[in-house]
């Protein structure tokens, strides 16, 4: 088999493949077995006609297609092996020539990883929000601790901000009902936002066994982006009553003896998430500063595949209708160009910021060991609810866990670049670095790399219930 590259932009090359017949003996053979199964012929069993029988039953070009479409994909990855193409993507496949009992020639037009020039990665700085915990956000989180374990009673009184409600709901839209919007005996705190907008409005103020009416634009189903009538009716009312922020509730909240060493310990945790947040906001700098500064071209089929992705998310859950969708943007004041505009420029970013951590992470020679790739499925398996078994189950059958090992990969050699820059605070204070990503050979994945799990335990009260 001979092979070239012809690059035909930096993010974009062809590959011209010509194999000999001679090579593709293996595929005649195995193609002469699977039609000999499909095909009937009196005198043989299934299988065991002859080539030259098949032949002449059937002809010749169904075997030519068999053996094409199988060799095509195999001779293309031989062929990105041999040039050490760093490949994006899918290809597009075009026969170019085919005699035969001769040659099969074909080319492959492919995007690829393009060529990026790294500045110099030893001192950047940037400059993060002072670690500042004010008494009213240790309230704060005292408060929600407490409504924790809060109890509800009760109350006859119209309902009020923050009770709870027991409600019957039902909708139409233009005299048809709204199936999947009925529901009976539903718990709903108000002011909570968990329901449809104006619902809030609509119960506030109303009494046990009182129905209101109110008028919203529904987001989802059938009759998403449409206004629905919608009629609540109020079964009972509740209040949160909280236990006292007192020495009793400390002990039985947490492992402390006393409200002070409870409060203590939340200004401490605070403290800490905040740290985790000066180290994301370092993180988010240098990152956008590499990317305004270095030049990263675009793989066009790469940005467009990216595009699509967020779309299908985006309407997914409104029947993959984009007038639900515009119908949806307009509620919200937006345009569907602007939404278009919005999605192409965060696809954009995206591409632009996995081409550019993957050639840091090869500069870096960053790798991940099994640790690292098991944290990360084990995090992502919980996010969705299902087994760690399970979730690789799944990303192997999708082919997305490559993608998962790149995007450990890509956090890692972020957080090497962080190590080496210079970050102070408000004050002009130097971050210890090491506190926030560890040390610069530790094997673990750094806090910052997943932000949103640091942050979690930060915050939890001590003692409280893809690249070929």
């Amino acid at each position: 088999m001979k092979s070239t590259v012809e690059q035909l932009s930096p993010t974009r090359v062809k590959i011209n493949v010509e194999v000999p017949f001679d090579e593709l003996k293996p595929n005649f053979d195995r193609a002469y077995r699977k039609i000999a199964q499909q095909v009937r012929i009196p005198g043989f069993r299934p299988g065991k006609a002859p080539a030259r029988v098949l032949e002449s039953r059937i002809g010749r070009a169904p075997v030519l297609d068999e053996v094409v479409n199988e060799a095509i994909p195999a001779k293309y990855l031989e062929a990105v092996r041999a040039g050490e193409v760093r490949t994006l993507g899918q290809p597009d496949f075009e026969v170019t020539k085919l005699e035969d009992r001769d040659v099969l020639e074909f080319t492959a037009e492919v995007d690829i990883r393009p060529e990026i020039t790294l500045p110099e990665l030893e001192g950047l700085t940037v400059s993060v929000d002072d670690v500042e915990v004010t008494d009213e956000e240790v309230e704060a989180e005292l408060d929600q601790l407490r409504a924790r374990f809060g109890t509800l009673t009760g109350v006859e009184r119209p309902a009020e901000d923050g009770d709870f409600v027991s409600i019957d709901l039902s909708a139409t839209v233009d005299g048809q009902e709204v199936e999947e919007a009925a529901t009976t005996g539903l718990s709903y705190e108000i002011g909570s936002g968990q329901l449809v907008e104006g619902i809030d409005e609509a119960i506030i103020g109303a009494n046990a066994g009182e129905t209101k009416t109110f008028t919203t634009k529904l987001v989802a189903g059938q009759f998403a982006g449409q206004d629905a009538d919608v009629a609540v009716t109020v079964q009972s009312v509740k209040q949160r009553e909280l236990p006292e922020p007192d020495d009793e509730f400390a002990q039985l909240a947490s492992e402390f003896d006393s409200i002070e060493e409870l409060q203590a310990d939340l200004r401490d945790r605070l403290a800490k998430m905040k740290k985790v947040q000066q180290g994301v906001q370092a993180r988010d700098k240098i990152l956008d500063e590499l990317l305004e500064t270095v030049e990263v071209p675009l793989p066009e089929k790469v940005v467009e595949a990216e595009v699509e992705s967020r779309k299908h998310d985006a309407i997914h859950d409104l029947d993959h209708s984009e007038e639900a969708l515009a119908q949806v943007l307009e509620s919200q004041g937006k345009t569907l160009e602007e939404f278009n505009t919005e999605l192409q420029a965060d696809a954009e970013k995206a591409v632009r910021t996995q081409l550019l951590l993957d050639t840091i992470a090869d500069n870096e020679e960053t790798s991940v060991n099994d640790a690292e790739l098991t944290e990360r499925i084990i995090y992502q398996a919980q996010r969705f609810g299902v087994s760690p078994d399970e979730y690789v189950q799944r990303a192997q059958q999708s082919g997305q866990l490559s993608a998962i090992y790149a995007d450990v990969r890509r956090g890692k050699a972020l957080a090497s670049i962080v190590r080496k820059a210079t970050v102070t605070d408000a004050s002009g204070e130097t971050i210890d670095l090491e506190e926030l990503f560890g040390p610069e050979q530790a094997e673990e994945t750094p806090a910052v790399v997943d932000a949103e799990v640091a942050e979690t335990e930060a915050t939890e009260p001590a003692g409280a219930p893809g690249e070929k």
